[in-house]
């Protein structure tokens, strides 16, 4: 992968930025994703931020090499530290990393002001994409768009949400498997929890042999189990 051939799941994320958008690629890495917007005509502007040393340095040696840096401004800080009201951003993308720090990022983000809730977001969790969702729900954004992405033997799903006046009240199902998605339910959407329904039966037959008490987690993992099956079949 490089700015010029995106990863599969990165090239869908620019697909869904908006157009003319002033972005803010949150753990840009090399800044491959804000390169291959601008160079596409795609976004007007990009804030590219990177918290670690070495990736920081890579992506401003990209923007320099490219020369973009009159159109991406590379800077080093944590999460959405690296963004102010005066940047205008109107896209926010948080790519690769897990669910709860994608969410930490913007409860930070939404607790210090550097987000203000104008923004689209546009997320690519690894895992853990209910804990995202919940936030979401929370916060009163509402999930404009979902997408799974399969690559490498991985999925991948992407979340576009929005914040509005009173948001959405999602539902147990639509946490855990995702609005958009539900409606839907894709090959690899069915792939997907096909294989997460045998994880969760493997994790069911480990605990029910247990010496301790772990009834709870018991019911909870059957829980689980019992809404996949609503959703699959």
């Amino acid at each position: 992968m490089d700015y010029t051939h995106l990863s599969k799941r990165l090239h869908r994320v620019g697909e869904l930025v908006p157009n003319a958008a002033k972005l803010a690629d949150i753990g840009s890495d090399h800044a491959y994703l804000p390169a291959y917007l601008v160079l596409n005509k795609k976004i007007i502007s990009a804030i590219a931020g990177e918290v670690v040393e070495g990736p920081y340095q890579s992506a401003k040696n990209l923007v320099a090499e490219l020369n973009l840096s009159s159109v991406i401004e590379v800077r080093k800080g944590d999460g959405l530290d690296v963004i102010n009201s005066l940047d205008d951003i109107s896209a926010v993308t948080i790519c690769g990393m897990g669910g709860t720090l994608i969410r930490d990022i913007l409860d930070r983000g939404f607790k210090s002001g550097h987000l203000n809730g104008s923004e689209v977001l546009l997320l690519q969790p690894n895992v853990g994409e209910k804990t995202l969702r919940t936030w979401l729900n929370k916060h009163s954004y509402v999930i404009e768009n979902e997408d799974i992405i399969r690559e490498n033997d991985k999925n991948y799903e992407i979340i576009v949400a929005k914040k509005t006046e009173h948001g959405e009240n999602l539902s147990e199902l639509e946490l855990m498997f995702g609005p958009k998605l539900l409606q839907e339910k894709s090959d690899i959407f069915i792939q997907k929890w096909h294989h997460e329904l045998k994880q969760f039966n493997n994790i069911l037959v480990q605990l029910e042999k247990s010496t301790k008490d772990v009834s709870k987690k018991i019911e909870e993992v059957k829980e689980k189990i019992n809404l996949i099956h609503e959703v699959i079949e």
